[in-house]
């Protein structure tokens, strides 16, 4: 669909920003493992110039951005056992997207990532071809992954955002004024979106619990050990996809934290 943009033949599209990173590596910064600890410090980066400067990296890509709106924080099920410690993790295998970053973060974690295509997955967990996944609630309840995954570990690993994409080309066709009242309904929806999608969320996590799966939380000091378990893997990406932006960004999370 992206590409359809690109080339004109689609006006709108809605992705993930993951898989922006082919083509502008800085978006890769969102999919650091363990950087956001909740929605507001997503937000603080994302609508502040950290997220800015990546949207002005679109137009010489034949794509505008007029903001972020939310996938939200990426969970994990499996079939095997809870993962509440770092430990937890070895030995599984599990489908990821595929991206770098997670590939990299899962494996240092002593995962066995398998990375395919969203389509694929419910009948891979219901073979046994892997032994579970990561998305965010909402996804996990209306893909009825419950269905053939035992355990919901609430990992909160990797917040996700939405990025609101135009065709330049449809874009350059409007008059100022059109783009003005477009841009500025993406920013409405946006917001509205993001309060629906945590009430999703919370709806999914009810729904999740009342049909048996056994869901379990991370105690703040095992994510921190999974934090500096993948942290080489988050300092040899930061080098990649700009010291400078990566340093940003922490600066702002941080000044959330220190409010």
């Amino acid at each position: 669909m992206t590409e359809a943009l690109q080339g004109g033949l689609q006006e709108v599209t809605v992705p993930s920003t993951s898989p922006l990173v082919g083509m502008i590596k800085e978006f890769g910064i969102y999919d650091f493992p363990f950087v956001f600890n909740n929605e507001e410090e997503a937000y603080t980066v994302l609508d502040g110039a950290v997220g800015q400067k990546l949207l002005d990296k679109l137009p010489e890509h034949d794509l505008v951005g007029l903001g972020y709106w939310e996938n939200g924080f990426r969970n994990l099920t499996n079939s095997k056992h809870p993962v509440k410690t770092a430990e937890d993790f070895k030995g599984l295998k599990l489908r990821t997207m595929q991206n770098e970053v997670h590939l990299d973060a899962f494996s240092k974690l002593g995962v066995n990532p398998s990375p395919m295509a969203f389509s694929e997955v419910f009948t891979a967990l219901e073979t046994g071809t892997v032994d579970g996944q990561e998305n965010p609630l909402a996804t996990i309840q209306t893909q009825k992954y419950n269905e053939v995954q035992e355990y919901l570990s609430l990992t909160n690993h990797v917040y996700t955002p939405f990025v609101f994409l135009v065709s330049k080309k449809f874009w350059d066709d409007l008059s100022e004024q059109e783009q003005k009242i477009m841009s500025e309904a993406a920013q409405e929806a946006g917001k509205y979106q993001r309060e629906v999608n945590q009430k999703e969320n919370e709806k999914a996590l009810k729904y999740l619990k009342e049909e048996g799966m056994k869901i379990n939380e991370v105690e703040p000091e095992e994510m921190e050990k999974m934090k500096k378990a993948i942290q080489p893997v988050t300092d040899e990406y930061a080098q990649k996809f700009g010291q400078d932006l990566v340093k940003e960004m922490m600066s702002e999370v941080e000044k959330v934290r220190g409010k």
